[in-house]
């Protein structure tokens, strides 16, 4: 990894110093963004001044939920805009939906020049209803299982049984719990959420259709809910929450046997929640052959920017550099959502600290499998009215159909002040 780094940036470097042209006039853009999105602009930044000596960058980055309340706020007022807005893919649909960002493909950006050479199922997340594109994936969240093999093999249960269907995922958990002690996730919620994310249709949304028909109330949710259900019951879930210091903790000492997220949380596992567990760690596909989106980032600029051309070219540097879509991949551990990037050698190298697999081949498999999926400005309502209804059956043992269909009605008051 490191080698790749300073081979292929210096690389770059070069390039971009002897191609740069001389300018009089120079121009700063500021670029938001959150952790650790920001640390693949941050590494980026240089290459991209010696290719643009025009444009100055600057990086402001604040936390993951404060930059995305400070972003909704600006759109909404107008003031203290940035020049380029990162986004996360959860916050994508109300985004896209919002009117307040430029549409991406229009002139003078025209970004269906390049867009099929990115991921097919990332763009529609950032399309808003009448067809306008309005941000660009930066990369992208092969779902994907961690699990301890140590623990599995201590409690006799084998990868197989782990991801044959949820069913028999559940029952590996009862042998862990049984043997070891140890929880096999942190939250059945953890549950609920891949489970609803899995083999969607073409152009079928998470929580809507592409008529803004609300999906909750359905045997998809149901489905999520009872296995939910049926893991808090066995026992099976920690019971803590993902981002929180004991679910942090649960991973790093090994009590909590597997994490369900995004290729992405690799990286997170090596770089700071489990240092100490190199070759503990292994990867999967989910359970239930099923593939789902996890995660993801995108670029966008503000429709009231000062500095949109220059914003542009940090975008389009950003997404479609094939170096540096594999600098976020060695930096961060952030899945490339160029195309022509996954097929550098660099993913058919083994990692270490997840006992050697190539795993990067495995995510790739995924990403290539995940369907499009539509967004809706009310994912995230939505998203919040699902999890408290969640939690009603699981904190109060209340009834699935009844609580699914009180979300129903909720998510439609909501979605009425469209």
């Amino acid at each position: 990894m490191i080698t790749f780094k300073k081979t292929a940036v210096s690389s770059l470097l070069c390039t971009a110093l002897l191609s740069g042209a001389a300018y009089a006039e120079q121009v700063e853009i500021t670029v938001s963004s959150f952790p650790n999105f920001n640390q693949v602009a941050e590494a980026a930044v240089p290459l991209f001044e010696a290719k643009y000596p025009n444009i100055k960058v600057k990086i402001v980055s604040m936390a993951y939920g404060d930059h995305h309340n400070a972003m909704t706020t600006a759109l909404a007022t107008g003031a203290s805009l940035p020049d380029v807005m990162s986004v996360e893919a959860g916050y994508i649909g109300r985004f896209a939906q919002s009117g307040g960002l430029e549409d991406l493909n229009a002139a003078p950006f025209n970004a269906g020049e390049f867009t099929a050479q990115i991921v097919p199922f990332t763009l529609p997340q950032a399309t808003s209803s009448n067809g306008a594109l309005r941000a660009i994936p930066a990369d992208i969240g092969p779902g994907a299982m961690f699990y301890r093999q140590d623990t599995l093999k201590a409690a006799g249960v084998s990868e197989a049984e782990l991801i044959k269907d949820w069913d028999s995922f559940i029952d590996a958990g009862v042998k862990i719990k049984e043997k070891t002690g140890n929880y096999l996730i942190s939250n059945a919620v953890d549950i609920k959420n891949i489970y609803i994310r899995s083999n969607l249709k073409e152009g079928e949304g998470l929580y809507f259709d592409k008529d803004h028909n609300i999906l909750v109330n359905s045997p998809r949710f149901k489905e999520a809910f009872r296995l939910a259900k049926q893991a808090r019951v066995a026992g099976i879930d920690a019971r803590v929450g993902a981002w929180s210091a004991e679910w942090t903790e649960g991973l790093k000492r090994g009590t909590i046997s597997s994490q369900m997220m995004g290729a992405w949380l690799g990286g997170h596992l090596q770089d700071w929640i489990a240092t100490d567990s190199a070759g503990l760690w292994r990867t999967s596909h989910l359970p239930n052959n099923a593939f789902a989106s996890w995660g993801g980032s995108f670029y966008a600029i503000p429709a009231k920017a000062k500095n949109k051309a220059e914003a542009w070219e940090f975008i389009k540097f950003m997404t479609t550099t094939r170096e540096i879509q594999l600098l976020g991949m060695t930096e961060v551990n952030a899945f490339p959502a160029l195309i022509e990037a996954q097929d550098d050698p660099f993913f058919e190298e083994e990692i270490a600290y997840l006992g050697n697999q190539k795993a990067r081949i495995q995510w790739k498999e995924a990403s290539v499998k995940i369907p499009t999926v539509a967004m809706d400005r009310y994912d995230e309502a939505a998203r919040q009215i699902v999890d408290d209804a969640l939690e009603k059956v699981l904190e109060h043992d209340a009834d699935i159909n009844t609580v699914l269909a009180e979300a129903e009605k909720q998510i439609k008051r909501k979605a009425r002040r469209r």
